[in-house]
């Protein structure tokens, strides 16, 4: 009998992207990754994003076209690049050096209810990635491969997109700050 194994926690990853970011900045989307990372520590480097389910990736590929000689991040859902497909084609031809995405893939929608995403039912986004044609793509589900990944999006010559199958759990939520011009304010400064 195959013995199952367990997939990373999504707040330790979050964790280890947060402990090794340095200056980077990081764009977190809709619901659980704007919950692990302000329960990795707020920043004023962290842009949490609202309201706004699709837009991360597109946010960050602006501000690393902004902010050339900065590091800049994209932590997402699954669900968020369902949404968002389109961004890894401009992605790919705008090709930022300096742009990374982390994709927390657990399988689900966990914020309207936990029904099953389609990266549940066989849709593949690392290889979506690829077929973009974005640089660096690696997809992981243990924690070798999770300290390969976030070195590659801390480090990597990008674009760069990096996947990593998470468990599905629902830690309790961490609310950072909501305000969306006191976010603005604070990373505007702390880019500056």
């Amino acid at each position: 009998m195959p013995v199952k194994r367990s997939l990373p926690d999504r707040r330790d990853v979050v964790r280890a992207l947060a402990a090794r970011r340095g200056d980077a900045a990081v764009v977190s989307s809709l619901g659980s990754p704007t919950w692990d990372l302000a329960a990795a520590g707020d920043s004023p480097l962290n842009y949490y994003l609202w309201g706004a389910m699709g837009a991360a990736a597109m946010m960050g590929l602006g501000l690393a076209l902004a902010q050339p000689k900065r590091r800049i991040v994209a932590l997402c859902g699954d669900g968020e690049m369902l949404m968002a497909l389109g961004s890894l084609a401009t992605i790919s031809v705008l090709a930022p050096k300096n742009l990374s995405l982390l994709v927390l893939d657990n399988g689900h929608y966990l914020e309207t209810g936990g029904q099953r995403s389609h990266t549940s039912r066989g849709t593949d986004l690392a290889a979506m990635a690829r077929g973009a044609g974005l640089r660096t793509v690696l997809s992981c589900e243990d924690t070798p491969g999770v300290d390969k990944a976030i070195e590659a999006v801390v480090a990597g010559n990008g674009p760069v997109f990096a996947l990593v199958r998470v468990g599905a759990d629902t830690p309790p939520l961490v609310m950072p700050e909501r305000d969306g011009g006191v976010l603005k304010t604070r990373m505007r400064a702390a880019l500056s």
